[in-house]
């Protein structure tokens, strides 16, 4: 049998305002738990942040770092002293310190250390910011490339971010595997019920709920789907949209103009960031979660939709949109005004009959693809892989 292991996972930061990949530790270390696995984070905030304490998991955290780079000199002697007591690295994110770190301590230490680029390898990043991608490449010349070429292996989260990947910096070598992301819900998450979130927004009873739940970003198509809910409200007196998230550059005073310019002002509700039973409710309170973003990875609020049975309206540039429509469990269009405009006409389109068998598919899509008990075995079995292959014994 496979011995239980110890993985330390590497993170810029576990503040839950950042969305997918904190989230997504925080979901594997509960998974690894019950398989029988210890894994430990490692991040760089500072100690004193309230939101380190909190954190499900043993976690070092050897902040504040300086600069978009991510350096603390605490963070490489660390590593060389207790890089050994693992039996593998996890390196989530790039083009951050701590990256270079881990692959100096894991070569020196004989340690396994595996990367997940969590989208950053996506050539989206290419087209809309040339002018960090030039930077970038010099930084991937320099060091980068290393990370990714000598890493035990490059994980990825679905196929199509695997087969992106190669594509935006030269040259690249790796060890791909699809591994797979994913969530398990908690006991508060299973308590929960849509009258959470209603009994904070009461007027919104009986409504037709639109859901976005993320960062109000330019890159999440906020913009297209106010658009696109404005040209399609008239259809029925009942829709309304939910935007929750946090808005960390000042993006909603200008979605709510453009709210108030088409008329649909009041019928859009600005929640900010949901957390707990409030953001579950509000899961369950929707009759479908909407995200037409231009550039997604992997979409953790994709995954949280589905396990209460919410379908998924999602652009073609949300990376795990072919699981979603190939299991019934929601629908797919361009990440364009038109797109947008489609996707929630043809949502709208559904007789009640298809709506709910398409939440029942969401379960089921759930289950297959976006548990994080697949995921976590599959890491697991990696790692012993890489053991047996190095002659440690199992």
């Amino acid at each position: 049998m496979n011995r239980s292991l110890r993985i330390l996972n590497l993170i810029r930061s576990v503040n839950p305002v950042h969305g997918g990949p904190a989230e997504g530790v925080r979901q594997s270390v509960a998974a690894a738990r019950e398989l029988g696995h210890v894994e430990e984070v490692l991040t760089l905030d500072a100690p004193a942040d309230a939101w380190v304490d909190s954190f499900p998991a043993r976690t070092h955290a050897l902040g504040p770092a300086r600069g978009n780079f991510g350096y603390t000199p605490r963070l490489l002697p660390w590593l060389q002293r207790h890089a050994a007591d693992y039996d593998a690295l996890v390196v989530h994110g790039l083009w951050q310190f701590h990256g270079v770190a881990a692959r100096r301590a894991a070569l020196a230490s004989g340690r396994p250390y595996l990367v997940y680029p969590h989208g950053m390898l996506d050539p989206w990043f290419r087209a809309s910011s040339p002018g960090k991608h030039a930077k970038k490449w010099l930084y991937w010349l320099a060091a980068e490339r290393a990370v990714i070429r000598d890493a035990a292996g490059v994980i990825f989260t679905t196929q199509e971010e695997a087969r992106l990947a190669p594509t935006t910096f030269r040259p690249y070598d790796a060890r791909p595997a699809v591994l797979g992301y994913g969530l398990a819900l908690d006991d508060g998450a299973r308590r929960s019920s849509a009258e959470d979130f209603l009994r904070r927004h009461p007027a919104l009873k009986g409504r037709r709920l639109l859901l976005f739940l993320g960062r109000l970003h330019p890159k999440k198509g906020c913009d297209l789907l106010v658009r696109a809910f404005a040209e399609l409200a008239s259809q029925d007196p009942r829709l309304h949209l939910v935007m929750a998230g946090p808005d960390a550059t000042g993006l909603q005073a200008g979605l709510h103009a453009m709210a108030v310019a088409r008329g649909v002002s009041e019928r859009i509700t600005w929640t900010g960031m949901l957390e707990g039973p409030a953001k579950w409710g509000a899961l369950r309170a929707a009759e479908a979660f909407v995200l037409p973003s231009h550039q997604e990875n992997f979409g953790i609020a994709v995954a949280e939709a589905l396990a209460v049975g919410t379908p998924a309206l999602l652009s073609r540039q949300v990376n795990t949109w072919r699981e979603v429509v190939e299991a019934g469990a929601g629908m797919a269009e361009a990440d364009t005004l038109p797109g947008t405009v489609a996707l929630l006409a043809r949502w709208l389109s559904l007789s009640d009959r298809e709506r709910l068998r398409m939440r029942a598919a969401a379960l089921a899509c759930f289950e297959r693809h976006f548990h994080s008990r697949g995921s976590a075995q599959r890491l697991a079995a990696l790692v012993h892989s890489l053991q047996a292959a190095a002659g440690h014994p199992a």
